[in-house]
């Protein structure tokens, strides 16, 4: 377990009444590529948020780079899990409208878990020239994929090992979803690790290494990416395609 970034096992959520995951299972090994597909409403994005501390779940384990952060752990904070490695780029962007974009970038600056600092504000800029050209903007003077990249620049800036993104394409023109991808996939070329959740199941297929599906709160079909992108039969039945 310790050679994971992350490792749920067996988590169970439930909002009130409603039990939301049943017992899901998902890992990302450093350095690896994870896609996470399902139908809108099938708990994707609520087992990223129950892995990250954001929504305490009812029970199971979560180890991040081996500790366990598990509830029962009483370490289930998303601070704690944050400072040990994992960067997220939340549903809807989550930048802080009334700062600069420069302002966005530096509050969220620190060395990674081993020290280093590979992803500068230098860097950053350097991999989205669009908010080089906007660093004295507010971050609601930006448009829709110019939030994006400050989110996924912002989540660079804490030099993460593993890099989370949830949906990070929804409601984009095409042009910037095409340049996302692209950025995406140089981001994964230096080594990084991460997580992915998008709608384009395609395009999580063709930057990934392995792909968890999930189904009303199960992990119901797992595999290598370009496996199951060749079987068709699978994803219309798990994705509705």
């Amino acid at each position: 377990m310790s050679a994971l970034l992350l490792q749920v096992v067996d988590l169970h959520t439930h909002y009130g009444a409603s039990h939301i995951l049943h017992g899901v299972s998902l890992h990302v090994a450093p350095g690896e590529a994870v896609g996470l597909l399902g139908r809108n409403g099938m708990g994707k994005t609520t087992l990223i948020r129950s892995a990250l501390g954001l929504v305490r779940p009812t029970s199971g384990r979560v180890h991040v780079r081996g500790a366990d952060c598990s509830a029962e752990a009483k370490a289930l904070r998303a601070d704690i899990i944050a400072q040990r490695g994992i960067g997220y780029v939340p549903e809807g962007r989550g930048i802080f409208p009334n700062l600069s974009v420069h302002e966005n970038l530096l509050v969220a600056a620190r060395p990674g878990v081993d020290g280093r600092s590979e992803w500068t504000l230098e860097r950053v800029l350097a991999t989205f020239p669009r908010l080089a050209e906007r660093m004295d903007h507010g971050g609601q003077q930006l448009s829709g994929g110019e939030q994006q990249m400050l989110s996924i620049g912002r989540a660079l800036m804490t030099n993460p090992e593993l890099l989370i993104l949830d949906e990070a394409t929804e409601g984009l023109a095409p042009l910037i979803v095409a340049e996302i991808w692209r950025i995406l996939a140089d981001i994964r070329a230096t080594g990084m690790a991460s997580l992915v959740v998008d709608r384009n199941y395609r395009a999580v297929l063709g930057h990934t290494d392995r792909c968890v599906v999930v189904e009303k709160g199960r992990v119901v079909l797992e595999g290598a990416s370009s496996a199951l992108a060749g079987d068709e039969g699978a994803l219309k039945r798990h994705l509705g395609v």
